[in-house]
């Protein structure tokens, strides 16, 4: 029988699970999806109950994909930065919030006024920010007081998909390093900053290493999917990090870092040491491999497309809409996008901001508009390009997602970003990279750098190619936000 590996990765829009053999070769897959709650404007939440029934069913199917075949351990991956509240017997207490909810701007406003921004930065690699964890039981504190007096243990929600496997409480340090309280340099917990906000410490489980076996698969869990009882679990990683896992991006290779062109646009960025960006405009994590990693984000990159899409040309496909591009020209005759339609992430990590169209005249066509929304994208993610450089110097991207399928789109990246883009053949995204931490986790492989051997190496290069139109185009670009940031 063919050993396998399974990742299981827990998204927003639901599960997905991969088997993958010890050669690399993803054998079969699964997803299940689950709902979204928007209970107030701004807030978005998931009954941990979903995830884990999604998944339950997610490793059925895959298990009756894999008659031939012996499965041999599980790594774990998922959306970040959420929070699960369980009680004193393991019960979860209220919804999980999630990290694209907006509800916290006050509890951040308190942690910072407990501690300087500064000093978080320092020891934590970001300032406090709406999306993360610790911001969130804050706000418990003040909104749902009864919720948290009862609550015993707060977890990452891959985490408690974990502990729902195994019964064990573990997280690991790529996931943990976006709660907000994790001192990267000894990667542990911030006694000091907890004391300050008046935490406690015991709120937080005990830190793994991501290739560590988090606990062995509950027999009862094994009933229900097909997988051996005992099976060994591992940690995993945060999806950012668990996708680079599976690019093989590491920390020994400083040269190389990842782009990624979904709805969200990311830039991922190895690095050996924690160093943070002193004001914080880009984000500071450890890496699953025990190394660190910068991580720009653009909230909305395909988003921004897809918006521009269904609300100006709805029956146009993008095949059709990247053609249109490319009748206009590097600079799109002067218009001028700023893609900030969901706020913004990095480099202003500001909620309220908006997109807007710069510099319209009625000679400008639609494909003068569109190759403007693409190079809006393109400058944001330059704009915290610019500020990890510095840190971490870089020079090739793996470019993946669905907008690196664009040759249009990755020549106008490469071209902004001055950088070489990369495009594999095949991209199996966090699940894959769950699976080859699994496999290390096991002793199948020694070490990461012996698991990332067996990876695809196809690819094709995109070299940047120099335009001043684009370099001009740029400077006016990054005046846009303090231009037009909203009166508070």
């Amino acid at each position: 029988m063919t050993d396998v590996f399974i990742g299981l990765d827990l998204g927003t829009g639901g599960v997905r699970a991969i088997a993958v053999d010890l050669q690399g070769q993803a054998i079969a897959q699964a997803t299940s999806s689950y709902p979204l709650l928007t209970p107030q404007p701004g807030w978005t939440e998931q009954n941990p109950a979903d995830w884990l029934e999604a998944s339950l069913e997610a490793l059925l199917a895959l298990t009756q994909k894999l008659n031939s075949h012996k499965i041999v351990a599980l790594g774990l991956s998922g959306q970040m930065h959420g929070m699960v509240p369980l009680d004193a017997d393991g019960t979860v207490i209220r919804p999980a919030i999630l990290w694209n909810d907006q509800r916290t701007g006050k509890a951040v406003e308190i942690i910072e006024k407990a501690i300087s921004r500064q000093e978080l930065i320092a020891r934590t690699g970001n300032p406090a920010i709406t999306g993360f964890q610790l911001p969130k039981i804050v706000w418990l504190r003040n909104e749902e007081p009864q919720a948290y007096t009862r609550m015993q243990q707060v977890l990452l929600p891959k985490d408690y998909l974990g502990y729902m496997l195994t019964g064990e409480l573990v997280t690991e340090p790529s996931d943990a390093s976006g709660i907000g309280c994790l001192n990267l340099a000894q990667k542990q917990w911030d006694a000091d900053i907890l004391k300050a906000i008046n935490i406690s410490p015991v709120l937080f489980p005990a830190i793994v290493e991501s290739t560590a076996i988090a606990g062995k698969l509950k027999p009862t869990i094994a009933e229900r999917t097909g997988l051996p009882a005992g099976l060994p679990v591992i940690a995993g990683g945060g999806d950012n990090a668990a996708a680079a896992i599976g690019l093989g991006i590491s920390s020994s290779n400083l040269n190389l870092g990842s782009l990624s062109i979904g709805t969200s646009g990311v830039i991922f960025v190895p690095c050996d040491r924690p160093i943070p960006d002193p004001e914080g405009r880009v984000h500071l994590f450890c890496h699953a491999d025990g190394g660190y990693h910068l991580l720009g984000v653009t909230l909305a990159a395909g988003g921004a497309l897809r918006w521009y899409r269904d609300t100006f040309a709805p029956q146009t496909t993008f095949t059709d809409l990247m053609a249109v591009a490319e009748l206009s020209q590097p600079g799109a005759r002067g218009v001028l996008f700023l893609p900030h339609l969901a706020g913004e992430r990095s480099p202003h990590l500001d909620p309220d901001t908006r997109g807007a169209w710069v510099n319209l005249s009625l000679a400008h066509t639609q494909a003068d508009v569109v190759r403007a929304v693409l190079e809006g994208v393109a400058f944001s993610l330059r704009a915290a390009l610019e500020i990890i450089k510095p840190i971490a110097p870089v020079h090739q991207l793996l470019a993946t997602g669905g907008g690196a399928r664009s040759h249009t789109w990755l020549q106008i990246l490469a071209d902004v970003l001055q950088a070489e883009l990369i495009a594999p053949q095949a991209e199996e995204g966090a699940a894959y990279g769950a699976a080859i931490l699994a496999m290390v986790g096991v002793g199948a492989y020694p070490n990461l750098e012996a698991a990332f051997k067996i990876l695809p190496q196809e690819s094709k290069v995109v070299q940047p190619q120099v335009n001043p139109l684009y370099e001009t185009a740029f400077e006016r670009y990054s005046l846009l936000y303090e231009s037009l940031k909203p009166v508070r």
